[in-house]
């Protein structure tokens, strides 16, 4: 599938079919879509843990309302000690480079015929919590992952656009 296609396919799926798993190949090529996407200074700071056990899955009602029953989560979060920080002011990029780890997630997802949705609403102090997770680590975002229920289906406003004359500008504003 071409990239353009690929990316006007995927939508937020928030309807899982909760009795079928997300095979062990799949989850491999879901984190290897992780791996090669670009970090600052390459610095590959990123650190997923991947949760398919029904009674680790069932914590995340301890952290955020919105898991939708998917058999599978990951919770994308970044090491502060590796992450690449801008020399003109320290700002962190850790956030940045999971944005675009989750993406070139979420686009193999679709690839591979699953559905996610970015979960941005969740307590990172509680996540850290339940799961155990390194202090130096930051919780970014969590990622409910799964084959689409047959009830699943793009949001009302996924097509609702705006026309690329006003949101690119060439030279000025």
């Amino acid at each position: 599938m071409d990239f353009l296609t690929l990316a006007q396919e995927r939508y937020s799926c928030r309807y899982f079919d909760t009795e079928k798993p997300v095979e062990k190949e799949k989850i491999a090529k879901i984190l290897e879509a992780a791996r090669l996407a670009p970090t600052g200074r390459n610095s590959q700071s990123q650190r997923i843990l991947v949760l398919t056990d029904k009674a680790e899955l069932e914590k995340l009602s301890g952290c955020t309302q919105y898991g939708w029953g998917a058999p599978l989560v990951m919770v994308i979060c970044y090491d502060k000690n590796e992450s690449w920080k801008r020399s003109c002011d320290g700002a962190d990029g850790g956030i940045i480079d999971m944005s675009i780890i989750t993406t070139h997630m979420m686009l193999e997802v679709t690839d591979l015929g699953l559905g996610s949705t970015w979960v941005g609403a969740f307590d990172p102090v509680k996540a850290k919590e339940i799961y155990n997770i390194p202090e130096n680590y930051e919780v970014v975002a969590l990622l409910p992952i799964g084959y689409p229920s047959e009830t699943a289906h793009p949001s009302r406003l996924h097509n609702d656009r705006k026309p690329v004359e006003e949101i690119a500008f060439y030279n000025k504003f």
